[in-house]
């Protein structure tokens, strides 16, 4: 029997938790597939932290998103105010409500107006709130908030009765529970006791931190379940509720060998001919004026001119200032965003918290599917947070856009008084490909240089490059070495004139050189032809004295041949 009873027990503890996805954007995420299914959650913040907009969310997306009817018994906001203020975010509360897919009921409880003729307990509660979960079958359940219920109550035993009886009551009816709270000073909720007879405790946190706010979201408990343990940024907008994922620190992602231009061909030649990866991280970094933002544009056109989309996010220049004075250098950019492939989202690091901000970004992602970020530049997000906290912050960034197989542009502004290899927000690290670019003083004038200071998984330059920006654009020069080292600028083209002379010089030494060897032949072959006319006309004289010579010759011997023949002597031949 003890072996039946130990088996039971394994095969309960193998049974997975059941959950209910709650809709929300991220909480699913930490919460590892959602909210325990048939079991109570409790939500406890401070004012204005967003706990009865989570509730009642979580109440929209069940009926819209998976058809499950909800039930929202409020203790401080009536039906008509809560329909008011989620209209706001995009929550058609009436109209779910008009459908019977939604009830809100609203109890008036005013401690000044109620007077204790007997015990306390709940049992009207439960009739009021059984009635409405049985009228529309609801599956889920809010209580907004819990304080009203117990406020004044004396007896901290009675309290601790009815919370557990009140725990039992909504699990005995199988639906799954929000409950709200406010914080305590000392303790989490005001009672201190609702988060131990709670199955999953979600706090949630509006904080402020150099006159800048930040809410946070942290799952405290959560029975019976894995889940993230650390505090997560959310942000409220006309949406509802974001809250930045917990992949984001992930390093599971896979990666691409695709490579894409840069949109500079020159530059894409410096990274082994062929550009970035698609999906990595690009780092450019250099002091104030050395182009940082014009490389970013740059990069920003060749994802538009391959069809892709864009996200570009500037921190210190509105975008029609950024068209503007891209124009100058022959890069026109306002017909990408007419295109809708370039979307600007500009805003002051100032107007958000660290976290809000990466929350921002991950809610614009989501909705524009870019294939190209541009953070432009990350420094300024320094004066929204420390030091560490905004290189994790961009770490978490970086991770979740590789995730996705974003590929991502960041400018980084170096201290032009510290050594320019440091970037000023340390985040290099992190980053696959780190260009430099620097400002090179030399006689007077400062020119621009650049260099790949690293590019994972692929064979690059190592050459400091001059870089020229100009009305056609940015024009990548080779490297010029003179006699005392590399030259730039005005020096660079003093030594190149001066080079240009001489070889001008030496040039119009070789043509004398070969005008001289010209004259030389000329007058040598004329003297060939001279001696070569005056032997012709030797050797035609001696030819015809030759001949001359040779005609008297047969001459005589045709005469002798004659003679001997009149004077019938010997044969002429010779013979006797």
């Amino acid at each position: 029997m003890s072996l039946t009873t130990e088996k039971t027990t394994d095969d309960l503890q193998e049974q997975p938790l059941a959950k209910i996805p709650s809709g929300i954007r991220g909480l699913d995420e930490i919460t590892h597939g959602g909210l325990p299914k048939g079991r109570t959650v409790l939500v406890a913040g401070g004012p204005g932290s967003g706990k009865t907009l989570l509730a009642m969310e979580f109440l929209v997306r069940g009926i819209i998103d998976y058809d499950e009817p909800g039930v929202f018994m409020a203790f401080e906001e009536t039906a008509q105010e809560l329909s008011s203020n989620m209209a706001s975010l995009g929550f058609r509360v009436d109209e779910l409500v008009g459908k019977g897919k939604m009830l809100i009921d609203y109890i008036h409880l005013e401690r000044s107006e109620i007077e204790e003729t007997g015990e306390y307990d709940l049992e009207g509660l439960f009739v009021r709130l059984g009635y409405a979960i049985d009228s529309i079958g609801a599956k889920r359940v809010v209580l907004d908030t819990i304080e009203m219920l117990f406020a004044g109550l004396p007896d901290e035993g009675i309290l601790r009765a009815e919370l557990r009886r009140l725990f039992r009551w909504l699990k005995a009816r199988g639906v799954t529970a929000i409950m709200t709270a406010e914080r305590g000073n000392e303790t989490l909720t005001r009672y201190g006791m609702e988060e131990y007879v709670s199955d999953c405790v979600i706090t949630l946190d509006h904080r402020i931190y150099n006159q800048i706010s930040t809410r946070r979201l942290r799952v405290l408990k959560y029975r019976g379940s894995l889940h993230g343990t650390n505090e997560y940024p959310f942000l409220i907008d006309e949406d509802g509720i974001s809250i930045l994922p917990i992949t984001s620190m992930s390093l599971e992602h896979t990666v691409c060998n695709d490579r894409i231009s840069t949109g500079i061909e020159r530059l894409d030649n410096m990274l082994g001919g062929m550009g970035i990866y698609r999906g990595s991280s690009v780092l450019l970094s250099g002091t104030a004026g050395t182009g940082k933002t014009t490389f970013a544009a740059f990069f920003a056109d060749g994802a538009c001119r391959r069809g892709e989309r864009v996200l570009y996010l500037p921190f210190e220049e509105a975008p029609h200032q950024i068209i503007r004075n891209m124009q100058s250098v022959s890069l026109d950019l306002a017909p990408w965003v007419a295109q809708g492939l370039l979307r600007y989202h500009a805003v002051r690091p100032t107007i958000y918290g660290l976290e809000m901000h990466l929350a921002s970004i991950h809610k614009l992602v989501e909705e524009f599917q870019p294939s190209l970020v541009v953070v432009d530049p990350v420094t300024n997000l320094i004066s929204v947070g420390t030091l560490s906290e905004s290189e994790a912050m961009l770490a978490r960034l970086i991770d979740w856009l590789k995730s996705r197989r974003i590929s991502a542009v960041f400018t980084s502004l170096t201290s032009g008084g510290g050594p320019l290899k440091q970037s000023q927000v340390g985040i290099s690290s992190v980053m696959d490909t780190w260009l430099m670019l620097s400002t090179i003083e030399s006689r007077g004038e400062r020119n621009r240089g650049i260099q790949v200071v690293k590019s994972r998984g692929m064979a690059h330059s190592n050459q400091i490059r001059e870089f020229l920006i100009n009305d056609q654009g940015i024009r990548l020069r080779d490297v010029y070495i003179g006699p005392s080292g590399v030259l730039t600028g005005a020096a660079r083209f003093a030594q190149e004139a001066r080079e240009e002379a001489e070889r001008i010089l030496r040039d119009q030494e070789i043509k004398h050189h070969h005008s001289q060897l010209a004259h030389k032949r000329a007058a040598l072959e004329a003297r060939i032809d001279a001696l070569r006319a005056q032997f012709e006309t030797e050797e035609s004289e001696i030819n015809l004295a030759i001949a001359q010579a040779q005609q008297l010759k047969t001459r005589a011997a045709s005469e002798r041949e004659e003679m001997a023949r009149i004077r019938h002597g010997d044969d002429v031949s010779g013979n006797k």
